[in-house]
């Protein structure tokens, strides 16, 4: 895809994501979470969102440290 993209970024200084599971990060209904805490559709449905507007949604992690990265692409002010 051309650009520009507009890119935001959250940081999140929990625990990180383990190696084992940021395969899974993005399904419906995976969480890490104790029953009744959460359904595990955030991350899926922000990753829907994303996809919808043409863009994407990236991650990097390390313990103590997770970056999500949103990439959108920007408004083509010569489109009325």
């Amino acid at each position: 895809m051309m650009g520009p993209w507009i890119k935001v970024t959250f940081l999140d200084e929990g625990s990180g994501i383990p190696e084992e599971i940021q395969s899974s990060i993005f399904e419906p209904f995976f969480t890490t979470k104790e029953e009744g805490e959460g359904v595990g559709l955030g991350l899926n449905i922000c990753q829907k969102i994303v996809n919808k507007m043409n863009g994407r949604i990236e991650f990097e992690t390390q313990p103590g440290k997770t970056k999500f990265m949103i990439f959108l692409l920007a408004a083509d002010d010569s489109v009325p």
